[in-house]
């Protein structure tokens, strides 16, 4: 038996006469619970029953007409009735609405609506671009949703800024300059005059709200997305869900419905199954010059430094050697290294030191049998895109979110 959860039970009390905009108000609160993806809801009219007014209502044969008690219950969790509460509220005119504390075990699939991200930072198609990359930067996200009015226009992402707006460096490498450095490379960019929409994606993939959580799985698999907006079917924009978010669910899930169908079957793989070797590697004595150089080749943008025997000592990521030389207040050196990271210079700077002056120490590892699902909660736990994977203390190769997510969805 599955184990029984806080929830919110909303309770709606009205008269079956009740109207909003010209439909049966428990209709038009049923239809607006559905379309925001609530976990159900329930209308149940009574064959008796009185109000505020005191005019008793039955079901009597010869008074059939007369306006029968309604009562539409929703139970879901605290957050999501809250959240539901002010649009009952702002629909009843006439009638009661009761909140209370209860528990329950949902037998339903995992929907995005559980693990999405409600409170979406969004912009206007005619946002300046520095303005959406300042958002992007201030809140720590890595892709905006673009509205026209309440229409979803398009999506602005980290890879939109890069290849369309020509941003020198990834988002989370801007965060490691210092503030006029950044405004130097904004401008550098050409971001003066440009706009949201002259960059945006369009229009933007979306997932609504009902889709289940290995569905929306295989889609960012298959498409190589990374984030989606959700909305409800009518469009209306209700959250935006990572790959991050997924993979958060499914290690949830696994942990305590590790029989129930909602789950992919690749989470019975392993990091094994998921392994990219081709890793660049180094000593801890190993010139900066050449850490760089290995940086810039490689998609993982990272070295894994090791010892004779393949044993691992340390990892140097690319904003390791960048924040190394922003803190040594090397202004110039810096623009040089952001060039040469953003294949923007064809020669390399001359840097001083060894792998050992930037390298991070503490290194994550799991072994090659690992679950993938405790791959997963190490991911999600410890917030890092990657995994080094070794057999006692040796390098075998890495695990990324990419190659975790095409091995979930595999059938």
């Amino acid at each position: 038996m599955r184990k029984a959860i806080d929830v919110k039970i909303l309770r709606v009390f009205v008269g079956e006469a009740a109207r909003h905009k010209g439909r049966p108000l428990y209709e038009t609160i049923v239809e607006e619970a559905r379309q925001r993806g609530m976990a159900g809801a329930s209308v149940c009219r009574g064959f008796m029953g009185f109000g505020a007014g005191s005019l008793l209502h039955t079901a009597k044969i010869l008074r059939l007409a007369e306006d029968l008690p309604v009562i539409v219950e929703i139970v879901d969790t605290p957050p999501r009735i809250e959240a539901f509460l002010p649009v009952v509220d702002a629909m009843v005119e006439e009638g009661s609405i009761v909140v209370q504390d209860g528990q329950a075990i949902f037998h339903l699939p995992l929907r995005i609506r559980d693990v999405m991200t409600e409170n979406v930072a969004t912009v206007d198609v005619r946002t300046p671009l520095t303005a959406v990359v300042d958002l992007l930067l201030r809140r720590e996200v890595k892709a905006v949703p673009v509205m026209e009015g309440r229409r979803i226009a398009g999506i602005i992402t980290g890879g939109d800024l890069l290849s369309r707006a020509r941003m020198p460096l990834r988002l989370d490498m801007q965060g490691q300059l210092p503030c006029e450095q950044r405004c130097e490379q904004d401008a550098a960019a050409g971001f003066a005059g440009l706009v949201a929409q002259d960059i945006m994606t369009s229009p933007a993939r979306t997932l609504n709200i009902k889709t289940d959580v290995v569905d929306a799985l295989k889609i960012m698999a298959g498409k190589n997305i990374k984030r989606l907006p959700v909305t409800a079917d009518d469009g209306t924009l209700l959250g935006i869900v990572s790959r991050t978010d997924v993979l958060a669910a499914i290690a949830r899930a696994s942990s305590v419905a590790g029989h129930l169908e909602i789950l992919p079957p690749g989470l019975n793989s392993t990091a094994r199954d998921a392994l990219f070797t081709d890793v660049p590697t180094a000593r801890p004595d190993t010139p900066l010059n050449e850490i760089l150089e290995q940086l810039v080749r490689s998609p993982l943008r990272r070295v894994v430094i090791v010892d004779a025997d393949r044993k691992i000592i340390g990892l140097v990521h690319d904003w390791d050697l960048l924040r190394s030389f922003v803190q040594k207040e090397s202004p110039g050196l810096v623009a040089r290294l952001v060039r040469a990271l953003t294949s923007q210079e064809q020669g390399l700077p001359a840097l001083e030191g060894t792998a050992r002056d930037v390298m991070t120490t503490s290194v994550i590892t799991a072994r090659p049998d690992t679950p993938l699902a405790e791959v997963i909660g190490v991911l999600v736990e410890k917030k890092i895109k990657r995994i080094v994977v070794a057999d006692d203390g040796r390098l075998l190769g890495i695990v990324d979110r990419d190659a975790v997510l095409k091995a979930l969805a595999r059938q």
